[in-house]
């Protein structure tokens, strides 16, 4: 029997609608990763305000510090999205989508950010020739180069994760038992290699974020089946550990000199709506969010977050330094210049070149 192919002890994959309500979670998430960057951190962007973020927005700095919690939503998400995906798919096809789908945005975004950053008035320092090549890999952040994109951090996790994925589940082709055994395995490693503080195991298994894709993954597993119980476990486990991540990396004892104090109930209660928004997406409770728009927000999501840091710490600058434009409309219309932008590169360059680039791959010959 094919892999993937109902049989006795495996439910029939339920048809695959457009879970339009999952475009929408993916802007919510890319907004709080916004709001982290223009006005809940310090470093370059007090550059853009012209002070440090936190006498901008005396009482909202600490709300917008909890907006690096969205890219921990982000790969719940992925889990979800990559083993819908990746499900009954050729590993060669499955590799076409993906390479298409990050690929050409991807680039698009460093040459601009990469020719913005050249720019004299622009205050802000490029990275040189070679640097601006090798970041075109996708691979600066294991080979130590400086990064054009802020966030391409997150996008060297989910290469891993893609990986990982394709090797365990897409390339023996994928099945209930399979992703089972792939999440379990994948959790337990990542626990051994927290313990076992080798910079290898780090690198590959991902400890500090595997459990929020596993999580995404069991969650597309309730998808197929809200009874199995295996899956439901996965997800619980997986919250479990991920929040406690979250916590150890994010969360620092209040004091005169930090930035922000985010609580740690405040950390858990963010990821815990994360996994909860999803789980409930996974069981149809929001298929009654079925709006158009949601589909074109998330067409821009992912070109927003390439974009919207740096280029919007530029648009920043002009806006509220340059113009004298008030802070919080300052930001609102740099999320308006960055939906704009992203509209653009999805307009003409995903629309244009994703397709050509997934069936070159499609077609050429392993």
């Amino acid at each position: 029997m094919p892999a993937g192919t109902p049989g006795p002890q495996q439910p029939a994959k339920p048809r695959e609608n457009r879970l339009r309500a999952l475009d929408g979670l993916r802007l919510i998430a890319a907004l709080m990763v916004a709001a982290y960057h223009y006005g809940g951190r310090d470093g370059d962007v007090a550059r853009a305000w012209g002070q440090n973020p936190k006498h901008i927005f005396p009482t909202m700095h600490t709300l917008f510090s909890y907006g690096c919690l969205g890219v921990q939503v982000f790969f719940v998400i992925s889990g979800f999205v990559i083993c819908m995906s990746g499900w009954g798919r050729p590993l060669r096809s499955f590799f076409a989508s993906r390479a298409s789908r990050l690929l050409p945005a991807y680039w698009a975004a460093v040459i601009l950010v990469t020719a913005v950053f050249a720019l004299p008035m622009v205050a802000y320092k490029t990275v040189s020739p070679s640097e601006f090549l090798v970041n075109l890999t996708m691979f600066q952040m294991p080979l130590g180069v400086h990064r054009v994109l802020g966030v391409c951090w997150t996008l060297w996790a989910e290469v891993r994760f893609y990986a990982l994925f394709a090797l365990c589940i897409v390339l023996p082709g994928a099945n209930r038992r399979r992703v089972i055994m792939f999440c379990a395995g994948w959790t337990l490693a990542a626990v051994i290699a927290h313990g076992a503080k080798m910079p290898l195991l780090d690198i590959v298994l991902m400890p500090e974020y595997a459990h929020f894709f596993i999580g995404g993954v069991g969650l597309y597993l309730v998808h197929r089946d809200r009874r199995d119980a295996y899956a439901w476990g996965i997800v619980a486990v997986n919250w479990l550990i991920g929040q406690h991540y979250a916590v150890q990396s994010l969360w620092h004892p209040a004091g005169p000199h930090a930035f922000s104090y985010r609580s740690p109930w405040g950390i858990m209660l963010i990821v815990t709506l994360g996994f909860v928004a999803v789980a409930a997406i996974a069981l149809g409770w929001l298929n009654w969010a079925n709006w158009r728009w949601l589909t074109v927000a998330g067409a821009l999501t992912y070109p927003f977050y390439l974009v919207h840091e740096h280029l919007g710490w530029v648009v920043i600058h002009v806006l509220h330094r340059g113009l004298g434009i008030p802070p919080y409309g300052t930001v609102l219309l740099t999320v308006a210049a960055m939906l704009l932008l992203a509209w653009l590169l999805n307009r003409f360059v995903e629309e244009r070149f994703t397709p050509k680039l997934r069936t070159a791959l499609s077609n050429a010959r392993l």
